[in-house]
């Protein structure tokens, strides 16, 4: 028996004004709103109710419809979702009735939900793990609350994936992880080096057949029908058939009028004809296949473009600058302590850099028709623009210093433990080892970094005088001056 997962990806980015810098936008004094100062709230919502009028809502109809036709069966219908936390909001936010109509889906019993990075970013690719960490948390929170369920597989923004990828999901209890199946047969499951986990890969020609060539009247096996293609899974070797695309694929990228619904409509029954055919979840997969053989993957790879790598994101120096930028920020805006963690965030979102695509070619044709921006320099101006608006706030609010402060108890000796920012200086100086705090006071270290990488020449001399003080008494007495100059900095 072949099982067969029919898999979908759900997100939506959030989009910025476009015009942000040519109208003039940037480093405003007073921006009573600063998400809707970033981002075009009117453009999100329009694009999402379109698109939740021409896929969501009526791909979600077809699919329960489907369940319900073959409850009971010796055969029953299922499928995967994985969605973004970010496409979780705007459901919520723009238009309920989709989520609603997920939540009747994930009743029937016959859907897996699958987990990813809440912002559909590539914070995989930092060399610090605690942003993907969190943000795998993040999601992990949103389903349960949704839809109270704790999810098994993993699937990383467009299936980014490498073996580290793999130890991390792991390590956050997962027991399958999906990536794209360039680099062995799709049609088994295999098992990451050093872990337990199921590795399964999407069979990235059958899926392409449907989200790609559907509707190509070129494509020698024009029309595609589901009893045609259902006779190509069956005929298919291997012990399963991962079938992952963009749920956008079904109304929005192939529209109605090309036969899509129809094609979803008729395939459950279709693969049912086979004998050797039936669906399956991904968890069911990875519970019931036995992994065919170790799998090492080194370099990243994924589903996006012909290249099955980063380099949608990262493969030129527009890309490699603004994910720079945006990466550099993190710790500052984690020391906000606010609203500015949240945007800095949203504006990880892998679409931003996606944008950012210059190679042409019939991927810079697909980069192209989900950019907003005329030009993929438009759309860099645009980002670039924005992180350095935030930049600007974010040093204005928390006092950011030109260089972090590195705690240690000696030379050479760090605790690991750092401040970038004023403001990260007054609660770091609350936990830090009191053996951490009198090093630094002997060597001068605290008044030296005030002085310099703060530009505070009258903190760095206050700080100076707090020298001969130890213990606790030395804890209060830095506290106080820092919160002192914070609350003047603000």
């Amino acid at each position: 028996m072949t099982l067969v997962s029919l898999c979908f990806e759900v997100h939506q980015p959030i989009r910025l004004k476009k015009n942000f810098f040519w109208d003039g936008s940037t480093l405003k004094e007073v921006v009573p709103d600063l998400r809707d100062y970033y981002f075009d709230d009117p453009e999100n919502r329009r694009i999402f109710e379109r698109v939740a009028d021409k896929c969501y809502l009526p791909a979600n109809q077809v699919i329960l419809d489907s369940i319900k036709r073959f409850e009971g069966s010796d055969k029953p219908f299922c499928v995967a979702y994985s969605f973004s936390g970010v496409f979780l909001e705007q459901a919520r936010s723009y238009r309920p009735e989709v989520l609603d109509s997920f939540l009747r889906l994930v009743d029937t019993g016959r859907v897996e939900v699958m987990e990813q990075t809440y912002y559909h970013s590539l914070s995989s690719l930092y060399e610090d793990q605690r942003e993907f960490t969190e943000e795998v948390k993040m999601h992990r929170e949103a389903i349960w609350e949704l839809f109270g369920l704790r999810p098994t597989t993993f699937e990383n923004t467009e299936l980014i994936y490498n073996d580290q990828v793999a130890r991390m999901a792991e390590s956050m209890g997962y027991k399958a992880i999906f990536t794209e199946g360039t680099l062995a047969d799709p049609n088994y499951v295999y098992r990451p080096p050093e872990t337990s986990l199921s590795l399964l890969l999407r069979n990235y020609k059958l899926t392409d057949d449907i989200g790609f060539r559907f509707s190509s009247h070129n494509w020698e096996e024009y029309p595609l029908t589901a009893d045609k293609y259902a006779s190509w899974l069956a005929a298919a070797p291997g012990q399963c058939i991962n079938i992952f695309c963009d749920y956008e694929t079904f109304g929005e990228h192939q529209w109605a009028d090309t036969g899509i619904f129809e094609f979803l409509r008729h395939l459950p029954e279709e693969v049912s004809r086979h004998p050797n055919l039936r669906f399956a979840t991904p968890a069911e997969i990875a519970r019931l296949v036995p992994p065919k053989q170790e799998l090492s993957i080194r370099d990243y790879i994924s589903w996006a473009d012909i290249e099955r790598d980063t380099s949608c994101w990262l493969g030129n120096a527009l890309q490699q600058a603004c994910f720079i930028y945006q990466k550099r920020l993190e710790a500052p805006a984690r020391e906000s302590r606010d609203d500015l963690l949240r945007i800095w965030r949203t504006l990880g979102i892998s679409d931003h850099l996606y944008y950012l695509f210059t190679h042409g070619g019939a991927p810079g044709e697909v980069h192209s028709y989900f950019s907003p921006y005329g030009i993929p320099y438009d759309a860099s101006v645009t980002y670039f623009s924005v992180l350095a608006d935030l930049h600007y706030r974010l040093k204005k609010k928390i006092h950011l210093a030109d260089a972090p402060f590195r705690f240690a108890t000696g030379v050479d000796r760090f605790t690991g433990e750092v401040a970038w920012s004023l403001a990260g200086m007054s609660e770091a100086l609350k936990t830090v080892s009191l053996e951490s705090l009198e090093y630094h006071s002997r060597q001068g270290d605290l008044a030296f970094w005030a002085g310099t990488s703060l530009g505070d020449g009258a903190l760095a001399e206050r700080i100076s005088r707090s020298k001969r003080l130890k213990g606790e008494r030395l804890r209060e007495r830095l506290i106080k001056e820092v919160q002192s100059a914070l609350g003047g900095a603000r």
